[in-house]
């Protein structure tokens, strides 16, 4: 049985690990794939159809406890713990909850002190003692008549809550805390850079745990903006965001065969290769001739889709170019998000002429994808993968082509 210490508006944990507010999705499923032979029988609970529209819930069956994770930010905005039964639970280490004490009302007042006159809620038949940042649901059902504000004397607890602020129906996930950025810098969020024609780059606004001069410096989020362009090469990109989590040499070019020719293309003698960032959601491609950039990948890490919790959301914005009237005309208005579904990207830009490539994604080891196929649309030198929900998966940005040797070779004599 789990023994944890309960810290109102931030955290659960113990002195192995903590769940705290705020944190990434990734870091919570990092601490229970550490902790598997201890925290066992682990759900992941989300909407298939709409998944902005519900929490992403990690259900720790096991424990009793369930992690409430906001659907858009994927940051962790309530710790529900539903069944005390199966957990023992200390406040400034003393223990309110175990098998030798009750979670009687009695025993909250004891360890938390006073606050306001709890809450009935006639619907649910249960009484909410809320202190800031916690609340304790005692169950009434053995009463035929509740009271107006006190708690009947050896009601027990049956939920408890924590969570940032004073109302749990309007909490929000805070931001990030300071323990969870761990060395690791985070994106806040990635505008496309464009012209008429198509991408141009990426600027990052990016988030890290910097210490100000001294020798006592106080340690506190810093922000900082990079931008990397097509045609850079790995050492721009490589000053300007660090070094990359993953190397990844590119085998084969699936796609190749939907390019014009395919047969005509000398094969290359080495591979391009990606630069993996997992924790900003964004892969860079390079040429493995120029070592200069010619592709982005944009990940939204939905749930259900094959590549879910590999990479951490990126909430990307890209302006849009919507022709009018023969004259290109940039509305303020037009930006897809992380968040655009299909069909409103589609009224956008039109439908595209080809019909979409199919992709089927599965692992080696059992050749599988439980979670279907996904779509390949191409516009305005961008591919959007699109998922069975209409939800975006990912979005690949492609440079303007690069001339071809004859069209160099005449450019250079003139």
């Amino acid at each position: 049985m789990l023994d944890l210490e309960v810290v109102p508006e931030r955290s659960l944990g113990n002195e192995q690990w903590e769940f705290a507010l705020g944190m990434p999705l990734a870091q919570a499923i990092s601490i229970l794939q550490k902790h598997c032979r201890i925290i066992k029988n682990v759900q992941v609970l989300y909407s298939e159809q709409m998944p902005l529209s519900h929490d992403l819930i990690l259900n720790l069956t096991q424990d009793g406890i369930k992690l409430l994770f906001d659907a858009c930010n994927q940051r962790l905005k309530v710790i529900e713990v539903y069944d005390l039964t199966k957990v023992k639970l200390k406040y400034c280490g003393v223990h309110f909850n175990s098998q030798a004490i009750a979670p009687t009302i009695e025993q909250i007042d004891q360890s938390f002190g006073a606050t306001h006159p709890g809450v009935y809620n006639a619907a649910e038949q249960l009484f909410h003692l809320n202190f800031r940042g916690l609340s304790f649901s005692f169950q009434l059902d053995s009463w035929s008549e509740a009271p107006k504000y006190e708690i009947p004397h050896g009601a027990t607890v049956k939920r408890m809550y924590i969570y940032s602020g004073n109302n749990l129906q309007e909490t929000k996930a805070p931001a990030m805390p300071l323990a969870c950025f761990l060395g690791n810098v985070y994106a806040e969020c990635v505008e496309v850079l464009r012209d008429g024609a198509g991408p141009l780059g990426l600027k990052l606004r990016l988030l890290t745990a910097g210490c100000g001069p001294g020798v006592l410096a106080d340690t506190k989020v810093r922000a900082v903006e990079r931008s990397i362009y097509f045609g850079d090469s790995c050492q721009d990109v490589l000053s300007a965001l660090g070094s990359p989590h993953k190397v990844f040499y590119k085998s084969e070019d699936k796609m190749k065969i939907h390019s014009p020719s395919p047969h005509k293309q000398v094969p290359s003698k080495c591979n391009d290769y990606f630069f993996n960032y997992y924790i900003l959601g964004v892969d860079i491609l390079f040429d493995s001739t120029t070592h200069l950039v010619k592709k982005f990948v944009l990940h939204t890490n939905f749930p259900g889709h094959y590549n879910f919790n590999i990479y951490h959301r990126c909430d990307f914005k890209i302006p849009l170019i919507i022709k009018k009237d023969g004259a290109d005309a940039h509305s303020e208005d037009c930006i897809l998000t992380t968040y655009s579904k299909w069909d409103q990207i589609q009224e956008l830009l039109g439908h595209p002429m080809e019909k979409p490539v199919v992709l089927h994604r599965s692992s080696s080891a059992n050749n599988t994808n439980p979670f279907g196929s996904t779509f390949c649309f191409g516009l305005q030198r961008m591919i959007f993968e699109v998922m069975q929900n209409n939800h975006i998966a990912s979005v690949t940005l492609y440079g303007a082509p690069r001339p071809s040797s004859l069209a160099r070779v005449e450019q250079s004599t003139h």
